[in-house]
């Protein structure tokens, strides 16, 4: 039977007030659960520059939650390295995506501090987020420094849109691996960061500032050399500021 065109109106807008209903509904159901999730996810990005891999994805999200809140610790910095007060502001609430967008004299720099087992006043190391763009995308991650605040101890990369089996290697623990031990000031103490290189296959075990590249992903390659030493630049005051090298090379630095 045809209908008049009064009810197919009434019944259009009935049906889309309903399905707006429940969208709305489970946008609210499930808006918490996303939120954990991607704090889950941040927490892991960042304790895996400090622990291996393998081992953080053996663990369960309340395992993981605890070593978060048992061995990390956050202070927001400047980039002239001041910690800055600021009532309800945490490192873990600074949106680094967001503020790439300002000046960088006008972001805050998140800082992440791993303390040893069974110790919280002493540190292990000390992690800082990244953020830059790939060939398509944005790519991310965060970089361990060790206490003497030159050696890295670990990084983790991660992207948004690399081409599989290219630039998307970059999440490769086989990838990743290549960074640790690598140091990010030469002998002058002049920031000189770490630079992986083009193509893939040489060896650059004996070389402090280089690693191996990845073959057919050298735009991407070039997007991590930039953004690892223009982060590691804005934080370089703070770096100084804390390490534990001796005299002679704090003041090289």
């Amino acid at each position: 039977m045809q209908q008049s065109n009064t009810y197919i109106i009434v019944y259009s807008a009935v049906l889309t007030i309903v399905l707006g209903l429940l969208l709305s509904g489970s946008s609210q159901l499930l808006g918490p659960m996303q939120q954990e999730a991607i704090a889950l996810d941040k927490k892991k990005q960042i304790l895996g520059a400090v622990i291996s891999g393998e081992e953080l994805a053996a663990m369960t999200p309340e395992e993981v939650n605890e070593l978060y809140a048992s061995r990390i610790s956050s202070t927001v910095v400047n980039i002239s390295g001041e910690e800055i007060s600021e009532e309800g502001l945490t490192a873990e609430k600074v949106e680094v995506a967001k503020d790439y967008k300002k000046a960088a004299e006008e972001r805050a720099y998140p800082v992440y501090i791993f303390h040893a087992a069974g110790n919280p006043e002493a540190v292990d190391s000390y992690v800082f987020p990244l953020y830059g763009a790939g060939l398509w995308d944005a790519i991310w991650g965060y970089v361990a420094l060790e206490t003497d605040m030159n050696t890295i101890g670990g990084i983790t990369l991660a992207h948004a849109g690399e081409t599989p089996g290219l630039g998307a290697r970059i999440t490769e623990s086989g990838v990743q691996a290549r960074y640790v031990g690598k140091k990010i000031f030469d002998e002058s103490g002049s920031l000189v960061t770490v630079i992986m290189q083009k193509g893939e296959g040489k060896d650059y075990d004996n070389e402090l500032h280089k690693v191996d590249g990845m073959s057919g992903a050298t735009i991407t390659a070039n997007g991590v050399n930039a953004m690892l030493k223009s982060y590691l630049s804005h934080y370089e005051a703070y770096i100084k500021s804390k390490s534990t090298a001796a005299p002679q090379a704090v003041a090289a630095l």
